[in-house]
């Protein structure tokens, strides 16, 4: 991708700037935040592979950072051009690994801030284990709780990922591992026992990343994602064979989404707030001047950019996105969004986008509106536009 991005050592280092700026006249972080957020916009709206790009966004919400901590500002699109968008059609263990010693992530779930309880450096500092990227790692990301794991599970899984860092002073910034905050000795999470050091880790990914339980859970995740908000049983069942078959493939797990026949049907899903407004822009395909801030746009209609408010990432229930103020402020935006398309072609737009899947009633009211704005109004609020 020729586009221009920040990487995760530039935005380590205007971290390391921005804390020695003692008068905090010059933020280094914001010009980052801002180039880069503008550059994946610009991918989502003008992308010719949608598909993957949708892929991009759905794992990174499955392995959630935000932009609530503060840090992780500097950090989120560099997390997703190193992390996320060169695994998605790749192995999950490669993804899984990248992630887990993502400095955006090690940051925003507090492991760069995890020490042995009996590590050198936790001992001189009485610093001791940060459970959260354990926890959520487990609980979220690989093999979730129908695994049956318990809490000394977790405990010792952050033992084995103590020391799993984050180098700022040094050059280069990046991950780093350090010894002298790692738990030395054996550790055992859910049955396997590791020796100690840096590859311990490597070893508890790699078997948690090919279990059973964590196959069922991404099946079902993309199921839910791409085709309903209750999973058929036989869809999960297939892309869950697929992952299986293949130890993780998640290109062969996105060949199977859209080889199932649920996929295709059209208008099952609730588009979530800012899928809704990147169908709306690329439907519209306006000129870049004539955009608004659409990380304003995202926050107001209810999914603040980059920032979910837990590690759980967005829900992709149409309950969770559908509350009657919600729609109403969509409707809103939709006449905010019209006044900028100058001579667009409502009914062109609308034949283009939604075909036969408009309602003829819906139809004849565009042809009879009053205006272009009035029309293109109708289209962008109608609750077919709504859906994917």
């Amino acid at each position: 991708m020729d586009r221009p991005w920040h990487s995760s050592a530039e935005g380590l280092r205007a971290i390391r700037l921005d804390q020695q700026d003692k008068d905090g006249k010059q933020s280094h972080v914001r010009p980052i935040i801002t180039a880069d957020a503008a550059t994946a916009i610009d991918v989502l709206l003008t992308t010719d592979a949608p598909f993957r790009e949708r892929l991009v966004w759905f794992w990174a919400n499955h392995f959630t950072v935000s932009l609530r901590r503060g840090q992780v500002t500097a950090l989120a699109h560099a997390y997703l051009r190193e992390a996320i968008r060169p695994h998605v059609t790749g192995r999950f263990e490669d993804m899984l690994v990248a992630v887990m010693r993502h400095p955006a992530m090690l940051i925003y779930l507090d492991n760069a801030q995890s020490f042995g309880p009996n590590s050198n450096a936790g001992m001189r500092a009485r610093r001791g284990l940060n459970e959260n990227l354990a926890r959520e790692c487990l609980e979220l990301h690989t093999v979730t709780p129908a695994s049956g794991y318990t809490q000394n599970d977790v405990t010792e899984f952050a033992k084995v990922l103590t020391g799993w860092s984050v180098r700022y002073e040094e050059e280069p910034p990046g991950y780093l591992f350090r010894l002298n905050a790692h738990e030395l000795g054996s550790k055992t999470v859910m049955g396997q026992v590791y020796a100690g050091g840096e590859g311990e880790g490597m070893r508890a990914l790699g078997w948690l990343a090919e279990q059973p339980s964590t196959y069922r859970n991404l099946a079902i995740k993309l199921v839910r994602h791409f085709v309903a908000d209750v999973p058929p049983p036989g869809a999960v069942a297939r892309v869950e064979r697929a992952l299986n078959q293949t130890k993780g493939n998640l290109k062969a797990a996105a060949l199977e989404v859209v080889a199932l026949p649920d996929a295709w049907t059209p208008l099952t899903k609730l588009r979530r707030p800012m899928d809704y407004v990147v169908g709306v822009l690329r439907a519209l395909d306006l000129p870049q001047g004539r955009r608004p801030d659409l990380r304003g746009v995202f926050g107001m209609l209810g999914q603040p950019y980059l920032s979910a408010p837990l590690p759980n990432g967005w829900s992709d229930l149409a309950e969770d996105w559908a509350a009657p103020e919600a729609l109403l402020r969509r409707i809103d935006w939709a006449y905010s969004i019209a006044g900028r398309a100058g001579d667009a072609d409502p009914v062109a737009i609308a034949d283009a986008s939604l075909g036969e899947l408009l309602p003829a009633d819906t139809m004849s009211a565009i042809r009879r509106a009053g205006d272009r704005r009035e029309a293109l109004t109708l289209l962008l609020a109608a609750p077919e536009f709504q859906r994917r």
